[in-house]
């Protein structure tokens, strides 16, 4: 069996891909929506890509499932849950016709070659949630290597049961399926302990609230050592642990849910954004979104006009998927890795990437008179000036556990993943100043809300600097 981890770090999201070598047959695992690599990879490996799966409807990223079914790869999905979570596009073929689809239930086996993938259920993460459990048949293997935990166990923790309600909108639906999810945690731990455990995400992934940077583990040391496993033998402790502490779900959660449910547009090749010089920065349409990728000391010192602060890392898709629309058209401001970029765009469904500003040319541009805008950035003593001055509406953006932990007196509070939804709540009367607990995620609120016309500060340090500066603290 060969077995290949593609691991995107931007997202946090780990696919596979697994062959049998002696019939020259492979299956993605959990693929996204550019799924060049994948192709390349089995080419590579001398393997013909016949097959793709998902372990569930996944809401941080677009499915690559739909397009390796128009490249005639057989696609086999989940078939359980309830009727809300059905996948809606197997007969929407492009040209007319249905894709070569097998729905799966609980038990059954893929096969590709002599792999033999059995499904095993584990609701609770999402209703048709399933694992794959791969027994290489051609090595003489007779028992599983290990187990494709998906969204349900992570290193170190397991998938948040919360999304249906937080990020998709369906009403006391965390509560049930937490209960779910405690009912396949406890048969988890039935498994054999020397299964290796590969995961659809790791350390940064907004899918669970603590995923460990390993890539794959084992479900011996995942008894032992994750907290969400251990407090199984509880049900009150487990399903408090579980929805307690998770992050406001980034606002284009909702919509991957949506798409990947009814149907991913379909993609094709990937945009081919053209490098703009100085003359077209000059000329740039404002309505087009900027997303300047640079560090925060050089975004608010000199940024174009309306730009949206999205850093070079792991926070890119969570804040570019929460303050940009699919509709939008799209020019990047970062360097020599643009590429990585485009494609993390468009597995959120952000595919109207026009244009690349490399920095030299934002700072030519700057030279030959070009007009930059400026984001304030104020300190704890002239955050507390403004306060006594009456001259300042607080807003926190951090989330709101955190918020209801202790916050300033006065402050609003709307999760910076949350913003786009909820402006019309954010006060304009008078400036901003805005915090998060350090300065980070206030900053990607600032330039945000900066373009939307409101006068901002970013308070630097944000709510540790107050609290070891003695700023009174209301809990």
């Amino acid at each position: 069996m060969l077995f290949r981890l593609v691991y995107d770090p931007l997202m946090a999201h780990a696919s596979y891909l697994v062959g049998c070598q002696r019939t020259g047959e492979a299956i993605v695992i959990d693929p996204a929506r550019d799924i060049d690599r994948y192709v390349r990879l089995a080419e590579q490996e001398r393997l013909r890509l016949v097959a793709a799966t998902e372990t569930h409807i996944h809401a941080d990223f677009l499915s690559g499932c739909r397009e390796l079914a128009e490249r005639g790869a057989k696609v086999y999905l989940s078939d359980m849950g309830g009727p809300d979570w059905k996948y809606g596009w197997l007969d929407k073929k492009s040209g007319g016709g249905r894709y070569d689809a097998v729905l799966v239930r609980h038990g059954d086996t893929i096969k590709v070659g002599n792999i033999e993938l059995r499904v095993v259920h584990t609701p609770g993460h999402t209703p048709e949630h399933i694992c794959l459990e791969p027994t290489d048949r051609g090595g003489g293997a007779t028992e599983p290597m290990g187990i494709f935990t998906g969204d349900f166990v992570f290193v170190g923790d397991l998938g948040r049961p919360d999304l249906l309600e937080s990020a998709a909108g369906v009403a006391g639906a965390a509560d049930a399926s937490a209960k779910l999810l405690l009912e396949s945690a406890r048969k988890f731990q039935a498994q054999p302990e020397y299964l290796q455990v590969w995961p659809a995400h790791g350390a940064g992934s907004a899918c669970g609230k603590a995923l460990g940077a390993v890539p794959q583990t084992t479900v011996g040391y995942e008894l032992r050592h994750n907290q969400a496993l251990i407090a199984s033998g509880n049900a009150d402790r487990f399903i408090s642990e579980m929805l307690s502490g998770q992050p406001e779900p980034p606002l284009y959660f909702a919509r991957m849910k949506r798409e990947n449910r009814d149907g991913p547009p379909l993609l094709g090749s990937l945009p081919s954004p053209e490098a703009l010089t100085v003359n077209d920065v000059k000329r740039l349409d404002r309505e087009v979104v900027v997303i300047d990728t640079r560090t925060w000391a050089e975004f608010r010192v000199g940024h174009l006009p309306g730009s949206i602060y999205a850093p070079a890392n792991t926070n890119f898709p969570a804040v570019s998927g929460s303050y940009v629309q699919p509709q939008d058209r799209i020019v990047l401001i970062t360097g020599e890795n643009a590429l990585e970029f485009v494609r993390c765009l468009v597995r959120i469904g952000l595919d109207r990437v026009e244009g690349i500003i490399f920095p030299h040319v934002l700072n030519e541009y700057a030279s030959s008179g070009g007009t930059l805008a400026t984001t304030e950035e104020i300190d704890i003593a002239e955050l507390k000036r403004r306060i006594a001055a009456g001259a300042v509406n607080i807003l926190d953006v951090r989330r709101g556990e955190e918020h209801q932990a202790g916050h300033l007196r006065g402050a609003k509070n709307i999760a910076h993943t949350r913003l786009a939804a909820r402006l019309a709540e954010v006060p304009r009367e008078k400036p901003l100043a805005i915090h998060c607990l350090s300065g980070g995620r206030s900053s990607y609120a600032a330039a945000f809300l900066e373009r939307h016309g409101y006068r901002v500060a970013n308070v630097a340090g944000g709510f540790g600097a107050w609290e070891r500066a003695g700023g009174e603290v209301v809990k």
